[in-house]
């Protein structure tokens, strides 16, 4: 159980360290950074599942040979299997985060974590699913009132005549917000 939670763990830090240096501090010199720009840039855009598949297996066959070497076998696999299901949970909730309106306060907070990533500061909260490694790196902002893109609002935020749902007015507002500037590295 110990070495599961471990890979439920190490998945939250690989999100946040992969979207954070491999996707935005890369700027589009990698493929993964101009697949995620492309998702920053589209309303509707996600990298095809095809090609996650085709990453994630060699990914975690490698975490696999690397657990059970340190680790032995069975705390090498249960690594991988918290570390893989935990991936596609993230797969899920982020996607969900675009698609579907909140649901609960969980719910309510990845989305406001996360859509303030794309339409307030790309710079900061880079973890999807939690808020922890923002909190250790010091890049976790609370959002206020998040300004969104009327051409990429995504349909759950507005009605069939593109206007705000009233349900979400505490926390959106149709039209963009200034993005941040990208802060020194320390």
């Amino acid at each position: 159980m110990v070495a599961f939670t471990l890979g439920v763990l190490g998945w939250t830090l690989a999100e946040y360290l992969l979207h954070r240096f491999l996707a935005h501090h890369a700027r589009g010199k990698n493929d993964f950074s101009r697949e995620h720009l492309r998702h920053h840039g589209r309303r509707h855009y996600f990298t095809p599942t095809r090609r996650k598949i085709a990453t994630a297996v060699p990914a975690l066959a490698a975490v696999a040979a690397l657990g059970a070497l340190l680790a032995g076998a069975a705390s090498g696999l249960a690594f991988t299997a918290g570390f893989g299901l935990m991936y596609v949970a993230y797969e899920v909730a982020h996607r969900r985060a675009h698609t579907h309106p909140p649901r609960g306060p969980y719910g309510r907070w990845l989305r406001r974590h996360h859509l303030h990533h794309h339409f307030g500061n790309p710079w900061s909260n880079h973890g999807v699913t939690t808020p922890l490694w923002d909190a250790v790196f010091r890049t976790l902002e609370h959002p206020g009132t998040i300004g969104v893109p009327p051409h990429l609002a995504m349909p759950w935020l507005v009605d069939e005549g593109g206007a705000l749902r009233p349900e979400h007015a505490a926390d959106y507002a149709l039209g963009r917000r200034p993005i941040a500037a990208k802060p020194a590295v320390h």
